[in-house]
């Protein structure tokens, strides 16, 4: 579905710009300008190369004095000064200016039209620019053509290093986010999940001022309309238990709640695939076939099957696919208000009971002191479950 787009107002000036590409156009590029390669199921399998989690550690939010106030620094949000932020964004500009063909993917993030925004996403490498293509909602050819100025953007110049000696620099790896220009640059880590992040940090910034509350929960509607959320932090469960094939899915990671209901932020699923089974998870198993971006597993290179039980490369590996591949979906990804809450907690420390009922007071407790540890592999550095608040 590639149309001209102007990106002069991002400084881009690469000669071929692949716009909204198809996945079979951008299999044929991963395949023949990356080490990609097909499996038996129709997916595509790739490594994201040495960063196989997000590096939270080099995170890093825009101290701006517009929005300084609202802002919860620490160890998630790092601040940098705006003069960095620029310096690099113009790296990763620069670094994308040096490619003899970039990708870029315009889509939608949020399923409600009241709190849509437009994304635009920059890359170097089909990989990202498909993992964005199942993330995102995808825009018809009507709205694509009429896509505009995006209301983010996203330059991922993630095989090109942070420089190091650059202030606030924690690493070669850099991750950086302005919520006044609502733009993203990445440096120094090709993990596609950065990218997903980046949208629902944004997401979480602009929904709360408008009455919305920005979830990172999985959600699905049961036949008589009753909708189920499933908080929990990333590997605690929302795929798998939110995939559940007697309801409908809403989706697996990120949504918002306003007045009129629950909404999905995204337009796909990221499903950790280790030790994934036919039996134990049918749904996200089927899920993965032509157009789904296998990262970081382990495959036979006859036979092309997938080993699920390997972790030779990481804990952590993902199946990123279109929320159309899960059969059982609601479309278009919203719904009415929530009738049961489930907090997902991965207990390291054994403190808690298998199941608990929570009471009003009880679940909001949960809610704001949300004990759970972060699961092994989702995060750089993460070997072993650590507690979380």
């Amino acid at each position: 579905m590639s149309i001209h787009v102007d990106l002069s107002p991002q400084e881009i000036t690469v000669p071929v710009v692949v716009r909204n590409a198809s996945p079979a156009r951008l299999y044929e590029d991963a395949l023949t300008r990356e080490k990609a390669g097909v499996v038996s199921s129709g997916a595509i399998a790739i490594r994201s190369g040495a960063k196989t989690g997000r590096s939270p550690k080099d995170k890093h939010i825009v101290r701006h004095e517009d929005s300084e106030k609202d802002v919860w620094w620490g160890s998630t949000n790092h601040p940098i000064e705006e003069h960095t932020f620029l310096l690099n964004r113009q790296r990763a500009i620069d670094y994308l200016n040096t490619r003899d063909q970039i990708y870029v993917f315009d889509g939608f993030a949020g399923w409600d039209p009241n709190h849509q925004i437009k994304v635009r996403v920059i890359c170097a490498r089909a990989y990202h620019a498909l993992f964005m293509h199942n993330m995102l909602i995808r825009p018809t050819r009507e709205e694509l053509e009429n896509f505009g100025d995006p209301d983010c953007v996203i330059y991922n110049a993630g095989q090109f290093p942070a420089n190091s000696l650059t202030a606030q620099m924690t690493s070669r790896t850099s991750v950086d986010i302005s919520l006044e220009r609502k733009e993203q640059v990445i440096l120094g880590t090709e993990y596609a999940g950065e990218m997903k992040k980046g949208v629902f940090t944004l997401m979480h910034w602009l929904l709360p001022p408008k009455g919305v509350l920005s979830m990172h929960c999985a959600a699905n509607e049961g036949k008589s309309g009753d909708v189920s959320l499933f908080f929990g932090l990333s590997g605690t469960g929302k795929t798998t238990l939110s995939a559940d094939p007697t309801r409908r899915l809403l989706g697996d990671d990120e949504h918002g709640w306003s007045d009129n209901g629950v909404f999905n932020i995204e337009g796909g699923c990221y499903a950790k695939c280790i030790g994934l089974a036919l039996d134990k998870e049918p749904d996200i198993y089927r899920a993965i076939r032509f157009g789904t971006v296998l990262e970081n597993v382990v495959y036979d290179k006859t036979t092309r099957e997938v080993n699920y039980n390997s972790n030779a490369i990481t804990e952590n590996t993902r199946a990123a696919y279109p929320l159309k591949f899960i059969k059982n979906t609601r479309m278009p990804s919203l719904a009415g208000h929530p009738n049961h809450v489930i907090f997902l907690t991965c207990d390291a420390s054994g403190v808690l009971p298998p199941v608990s009922r929570l009471t009003p007071e009880q679940a909001m407790y949960q809610f704001l002191s949300g004990y759970t540890a972060r699961v092994a592999g989702t995060e750089m550095g993460v070997f072993q479950p650590q507690l979380a608040f």
